[in-house]
């Protein structure tokens, strides 16, 4: 199928066209094109707009995608992907980061792991729509390898903490390793470099403070987990004379707008004015947050007040999945009964949180989030034919409260397709599948087999 051409104009040219779409843009005003069509030449959308648009352009490539929602590629704000591999351990052990996690991984974290379970991670994503994400973990100089490889687009932070872990015996070497992956990977199109010192309570003043000054040195972000348990709140209420962890952070002068946050669970309206304050990305992962009976972020409160949130999935030993597709339909409706409102999160604020949203948390809206021209051509095409989307009279509300991760038909990053027909096309998911399980028989002999117990 070829675009038509103007009566005596000639056709501009493209790469790829998506025609025939309900196109949900993201952009500010929220446009939607029933019968819509989208350009992409090179690695950026030349064009969006209706029906007719289609006769301005001749694509080398036309999808008529018959109606299906074509979308900005969802934007995953907070994982650990190479997590993967130890999916469905420990799932209901109290305490677990420190009793099951930590001392998992002392045993089984090693760079093969990491590049086998972030291959995994990656797949699954590209599965199920999500064509950016935001990573923390250890070598996560084999996360981007993999990254690289498949096509996606991700921030990864290199894991800085106190005590000795696979990578790092102190938080120092987790600080050098990090600036010797900012150096490598500075200037890769689609791989930002960052830091991700693990927790404020899980490291000291003094290298928050050190790391707060080389993201702003270095222009690269910082990834954290902030204000997530009692156990923080407990150690950094004694370090710091009672603050809150946010307050700390701003204490401390480790608040810029370089910074992440992951969860942000136990805040009050200071700790959202100083996240608004300094400009601070919040990625909100409820799935987890409940799963680990933490409690529920008051995300809709930090929506009101303006600060950077975007969705996350956590790491797969965490919430299990990795797709944001999966959180849409529990943030919708948890916050709904904590606030026992059923008018609250309307499913355009989820999307919102999702696409350009979670681009605004990661401070790359000018690149991603929303299907503009100039924006990079990161695109998601969702079937609206099978039988849990029809019939779709509200694709937001369809792809909240209907959606399956496995709806997600097509993905494109930087005008390059990943999956068609739900094959991804730059990696052998076979063979990724084939070496997960490979691995998971040394985990099995290791943590299971071995009657161990592990605490």
């Amino acid at each position: 199928m070829s675009a038509i051409s103007f009566a005596g104009l000639a056709a501009q040219s493209a790469d790829f066209m998506f025609t025939n779409a309900t196109v949900l843009t993201m952009n500010e005003q929220k446009a939607v094109y029933e019968q819509g069509t989208v350009v992409v030449k090179d690695d950026k959308i030349i064009a969006v707009g209706d029906a007719e648009l289609a006769s301005e352009y001749k694509a080398q490539t036309v999808m008529d995608v018959a109606g299906d929602i074509v979308m900005p590629g969802l934007i995953n704000t907070h994982t650990h992907a190479s997590m993967t591999v130890f999916r469905s351990l420990g799932d209901d052990v109290p305490d677990r980061l420190h009793r099951y996690i930590f001392p998992l991984e002392a045993k089984l974290v090693a760079r093969d792991m990491v590049r086998i379970g972030a291959q995994l991670g990656n797949v699954e994503m590209v599965k199920g729509g999500v064509t950016t994400y935001a990573d923390m973990y250890y070598f996560e100089d084999e996360v981007a390898k993999t990254v690289d490889e498949i096509g996606m687009r991700a921030v990864l932070g290199q894991t800085v903490i106190q005590f000795p872990v696979a990578d790092a015996e102190n938080a120092q070497a987790g600080i050098q390793y990090a600036l010797n992956f900012i150096e490598q990977y500075k200037d890769h199109p689609r791989i930002t470099p960052a830091f991700a010192p693990h927790a404020p309570y899980t490291n000291t003043t003094e290298t928050l403070q050190e790391i707060s000054r080389l993201s702003l040195e270095h222009d690269v972000p910082v990834m954290i987990h902030l204000a997530e348990s009692a156990r923080e709140r407990e150690v950094i209420a004694e370090r710091s004379g009672g603050l809150s962890p946010v307050a700390y952070m701003a204490d401390i002068g480790a608040l810029n707008h370089n910074l992440v946050a992951a969860h942000a669970i136990d805040i009050d309206d200071a700790d959202i004015a100083l996240l608004k304050q300094y400009d601070v990305g919040v990625a909100h992962n409820m799935s987890a947050n409940i799963k680990s009976a933490k409690g529920v972020s008051p995300a809709i409160d930090m929506l009101a007040a303006d600060v950077r949130i975007g969705l996350g999935t956590d790491g797969p030993m965490s919430g299990n999945t990795l797709s944001t597709i999966d959180e849409f339909n529990q943030v919708a409706k948890v916050h709904k009964l904590v606030n026992r409102d059923r008018a609250a999160m309307p499913p355009t604020d989820v999307i919102e949180m999702a696409t350009i949203g979670a681009a605004r948390a990661l401070h790359m809206e000018d690149e991603i989030g929303s299907l503009e021209v100039g924006k990079q051509a990161d695109i998601i095409v969702i079937d609206t034919k099978a039988p849990n989307m029809v019939p779709m009279y509200n694709p937001y509300s369809a792809l909240v409260y209907s959606a399956y991760a496995n709806n997600v038909q097509h993905s494109m990053v930087a005008g390059e397709l990943l999956m068609k027909d739900r094959q991804v096309l730059t990696v052998d998911e076979n063979q990724v599948r084939i070496e997960a399980q490979k691995f998971a028989d040394v985990v099995r002999q290791s943590v299971i087999e071995s009657g161990e117990e592990i605490r």
